[in-house]
């Protein structure tokens, strides 16, 4: 079967070009939401490299739609590729733990061992006394790696499980003090013996 004829058969128009389509539209939409992502967090260099090759793969699909506007089979996976590409993209956003968020912890008992705690873990933290709808409460806040967050919300869970607390993106910090390690994408994953 020469190459022109598969072009033209069923399983080509029917099968392998959806998948095509899906996969281009995953790649794209995936790429897509990490140059967001990118752009928030100020990574002004990376993003553009990232939206020069998601449009690329988005011409590729589009012009194979505008092609094959009667194949519903295309148009499916064209739209599936779409939603399943955005939530790939989120997931790669998560495992590159990006950028900085302020955890902001309210305690309404004693906090103490909580600050303690984070303190030891070299992360920064600012408190502050207030007082709540039932009555007084310690605010804690600590500017964090993201990367980190796992580490602060096992902290809180474990000695404060009741405490109420936020988590926000923040695009930029002046000064301020970090537990010192390298970024776990950069580590070196070595097995034992």
């Amino acid at each position: 079967m020469d190459l022109i004829a598969f072009y033209n058969s069923d399983t080509f128009k029917w099968v392998i070009l959806p998948l095509l389509i899906f996969a281009a539209r995953l790649i794209d939409v995936s790429l897509g939401t990490l140059r967001i992502i990118f752009v928030s967090h100020g990574l002004k260099y990376i993003a553009p490299l990232v939206g020069f090759v998601e449009i690329n793969i988005w011409l590729l699909a589009i012009g194979q739609i505008m092609q094959n506007l009667n194949n519903l089979a295309c148009s499916l996976a064209y739209a599936g590729g779409f939603s399943l590409g955005a939530f790939i993209g989120m997931l790669i956003e998560e495992k590159l733990s990006i950028g900085m968020v302020m955890v902001r912890i309210i305690c309404k008992h004693d906090a103490s061992e909580l600050i303690k705690s984070l303190r030891e873990s070299e992360y920064g933290v600012t408190t502050h006394d207030a007082e709540g709808i039932n009555g007084p409460v310690k605010i804690i806040f600590a500017v964090i790696r993201r990367e980190d967050l796992h580490d602060i919300l096992n902290k809180i869970h474990k000695i404060h499980p009741h405490a109420f607390y936020s988590v926000e993106d923040i695009r930029s910090v002046g000064e301020a003090m970090f537990p010192y390690h390298r970024h776990r994408l950069f580590q070196s994953h070595r097995k034992g013996k």
